[in-house]
């Protein structure tokens, strides 16, 4: 090949390179849609081809496809249309109950070039489920000398749909002596309180039995019911009450099982055994009981489980103190957990580029992966590095997505191999850190000409040698690898 034909391919080779470098740089993008729950499988989301602007054939090309990170995988491209579709249900309630909107996020991964588009599907909610109490029916002991205006808390009712569909109101029975106020509470969360207007007469009624309803506002509307049977209890004047209406205390999640949380305390004015006061967790879900245990006698909660920052933060507790006649009161306990730095960052490769040409144009991506830390706050703040002693630098994308990107020529008689090694660290204190290598090939290009030993030869011949007779020997050499 001549000279100038072998500058033509290197040109050729070096526009097409810089062609889909601008194509990468310029198609990093997000994609957003919803659906609601409970879609069956095989539903369409979102026409990602159209979106995207791609073409069918390009994307069966380019090897498109969703991306697997180990997560539970809720949907798939068809590339038979370019639709993104549901792998299975989603069950909005099931995924995160607690929040009021729920997204999915999702990656595809289109090769040749290789680029990466993130996309989130938002899962919206239903009027699937009926508010529910923990108990068809309770019972509720109140004395005859109770006061009017005493104030009883009653079991709210749970619905894990969110909006209109969530739970809206509590509706009690008629009654004479109890009337129903509901009231909101600090976490957004109604509550139900039965309130005594009217003296009680253990010897005229015995018992009152009133249903307590919760309704949602979602179409049609639901609802969900309890019995609530109140015994009147006879004598003891005075109830216990607690020296704080609220309790509130932190601690953090790596504290030790056994450890004391709060102690709880009720005074009683009475005296002799209507004065010896117990205290209970008033109907607290199950697992709550797993994770605390109150002393009756001494009020003392302390913790019997490990605590999960990253599973639940705030508990809300009901203790009741209790006399011995059967007159009770009640306080709330509420328990933040703060989060301490134990999970490590987690380094996901998700495409590398090898082996890489040695004419490779600067400024080429070679490898992405992303970061992910389970902490919150300071403590799920992962900043990434790599070793400046190689040519790539690293660039963020965006979110926690990184890119490795060529900075120097590459030179495979020089150094046809690198392992790069990537490093994560959280913002923690101390940090903690993780670190993966990248594996990385240089590959030979033809770009050395062959080169003699020596500029010049000579020998003398005698003009009466034979034919096929050594005349001298040269020698040339070639840096390119040989095959």
């Amino acid at each position: 090949m001549s000279a100038a034909g072998r500058r033509w391919g290197r040109r050729q080779r070096a526009l097409l390179w810089a062609v889909l470098l601008a194509a990468w740089e310029a198609a990093w993008g997000q994609l957003r849609y919803s659906v609601p729950e409970e879609m069956p499988k095989g539903s369409f989301v979102g026409d990602v081809a159209k979106d995207l602007g791609l073409q069918l054939p390009e994307l069966r090309e380019r090897d498109a496809h969703v991306f697997d990170t180990g997560r539970r995988r809720y949907f798939f491209l068809d590339l038979g249309n370019g639709h993104l579709s549901m792998m299975e249900q989603a069950d909005r309630e099931q995924i995160c109950a607690a929040a009021s909107k729920r997204v999915l996020n999702f990656e595809i991964l289109v090769k040749r070039p290789m680029n990466i588009y993130k996309g989130e599907v938002e899962i919206l909610d239903i009027n699937d489920n009926s508010p529910s109490f923990p108990e068809r029916s309770s019972v509720l002991e109140i004395s005859e000398y109770t006061a009017p205006g005493t104030r009883f808390p009653l079991q709210k009712a749970h619905d894990p749909d969110i909006g209109l569909n969530s739970l809206q109101n509590y509706e009690c029975s008629e009654s004479n002596y109890f009337t129903l106020e509901v009231k909101n509470g600090d976490d957004g969360v109604k509550y139900p309180e039965l309130i005594l207007v009217k003296s009680l007469d253990r010897e005229q009624q015995t018992a009152h039995n009133l249903i307590l309803t919760a309704t949602d506002n979602g179409s049609p509307v639901k609802s969900g019911s309890t019995m609530i049977q109140i015994i009147v209890l006879d004598g003891n004047d005075n109830a216990p009450e607690f020296t704080q209406s609220v309790y509130k205390v932190t601690v953090r999640e790596d504290v030790a099982v056994g450890s004391r949380v709060l102690q709880v305390t009720a005074i009683d004015r009475d005296e002799g055994p209507n004065a010896e006061v117990k205290y209970w967790f008033f109907k607290i879900p199950e697992k709550f009981e797993k994770t605390f245990k109150l002393n009756p006698k001494s009020g003392e909660i302390e913790v019997t489980q490990n605590l999960n920052f990253e599973e639940r933060e705030f508990y809300e507790l009901v203790v009741q103190a209790r006399d011995t006649g059967g007159l009770s009161s009640h306080s709330k306990v509420l328990i933040k957990v703060v989060d301490v730095n134990n999970y490590i960052p987690e380094i996901i490769i998700m495409s590398v580029f090898s082996p890489v040409p040695e004419d490779t144009p600067l400024g080429t991506v070679i490898a992405i992966f992303s970061v992910q830390d389970r902490d919150s706050g300071a403590n799920g703040e992962v900043q990434c590095s790599i070793s400046e002693s190689h040519p790539f630098r690293l660039e963020k994308s965006f979110d926690n997505y990184y890119s490795v990107v060529t900075t120097e020529l590459l030179d495979r008689e020089q150094v046809s191999e690198y392992n790069v090694t990537v490093r994560a660290a959280d913002g923690g204190s101390p940090p903690l850190q993780s670190s993966a290598v990248l594996a990385l090939r240089v590959l030979d290009v033809n770009d050395n000409a062959p080169v003699f030993a020596q500029e010049r030869y000579s020998a003398r011949l005698a003009e009466n040698n034979a034919a096929g007779a050594l005349v001298l020997t040269v020698r040339a050499s070639d840096e390119a690898t040989r095959w």
